[in-house]
């Protein structure tokens, strides 16, 4: 059997985003505007499938596990999900995307139980505006704990902002000025359409080209891409301590360097975000005796894959939202 995660492309993929929940507290303009909506309790997967999901993707060489949601950290048990996830062999990053609820008081706990990367979201650096996009007045916290988990031996700390055509694109020098003297990458993503936000993505979607033509003129370079990264681009700057991220959906190419396949908090392996659909393997996780039987099933599915997304066409697959998958 093949021992590795590659498709008909020749793509490799050493990196798993892994929800672990849909729910989320926030209430994002471009997400959840009318916050979490669930009408039935669902089964989200427990500790023991975990381990035997990532065991799987590890002897299939995946080293690079994010953990997402929703938002991961309502996840009561969090800190024993890191802790397992790092006993696996072969595991040599454990990630998380948050949007910062309660940073300051948890990060700790999370990097001792054996997290090494943290992206937390930051749509904006005005706390009016940040209240009025999320639904909730907790910028300072969350600044407050990002400049903690800086105190912290994380290898990298991301800032996730979402590209808002005259909510955030035009403020890219308040950015700047908190990355000079902050180890930090601040990474803009290009608003994606999913299945219910048409509206608001004709309102507000603006290419990240604006943000590239601003880093070149303002004299910031591409940086050569790190082992296991995928289709972001860096730029650096000789006078900042920061760096900024581009993440252009849109972009010609943009699936040609993708590394990462996603598994949903119920036990679905997702081939794209924007996939058509998702294929079940909950019930090859529930033994450990059935390693072998999950590893070729995944490398099965792995042949469905398509070349790229169909985003160009309008075409969002089922993500209904961001929350659904995990981003």
């Amino acid at each position: 059997m093949n021992n590795q995660l590659i498709d008909s492309q020749g793509r490799h993929f050493p990196y798993l985003r892994l929800s672990i929940t849909d729910m989320c507290n926030y209430s994002c303009q471009y997400c959840l505007p009318d916050g979490y909506q669930c009408d039935t309790r669902k089964d989200y997967l427990s500790i023991t499938e975990i381990h035997h999901l990532i065991t799987a993707f590890a002897a299939l060489g995946t080293w690079k596990i994010r953990l997402t949601g929703g938002e991961p950290t309502l996840r009561r048990d969090l800190t024993d999900i890191i802790k397992t996830i790092k006993s696996i062999p072969g595991i040599r990053q454990i990630a998380m995307t948050t949007n910062g609820y309660k940073l300051k008081q948890r990060v700790s706990g999370w990097v001792d139980a054996g997290l090494t990367h943290l992206n937390a979201s930051v749509d904006t650096l005005d706390p009016r505006l940040f209240n009025s996009l999320t639904g909730h007045d907790r910028l300072t916290e969350i600044l407050e704990g990002i400049d903690h988990a800086l105190t912290l031996p994380l290898k990298k700390i991301k800032l996730n902002a979402v590209l808002l055509k005259k909510v955030n694109s035009h403020l890219f020098r308040e950015y700047a000025r908190l990355l000079k003297n902050k180890k930090l990458s601040m990474r803009f993503i290009e608003l994606m359409q999913t299945g219910d936000n048409y509206e608001y993505f004709k309102k507000y979607h603006v290419s990240a080209q604006v943000l590239k033509n601003f880093l070149l003129s303002e004299g910031w370079s591409e940086k050569l891409k790190d082992i296991g990264s995928g289709p972001a681009l860096e730029y650096i700057h000789p006078e900042y301590e920061g760096s900024f991220g581009v993440i252009s959906p849109y972009s010609k190419d943009f699936c040609k360097s993708c590394n990462r396949l996603r598994v949903s908090s119920t036990g679905d392996f997702h081939l794209c975000l924007f996939g058509e659909q998702g294929y079940s393997i909950r019930h090859l996780l529930q033994h450990s005796s059935q390693q072998e039987e999950l590893q070729s099933r995944l490398c099965q599915l792995l042949n469905k894959k398509n070349d790229k997304h169909f985003l160009h066409d309008g075409n969002t697959g089922i993500t209904p939202h961001l929350a659904s998958v995990g981003g």
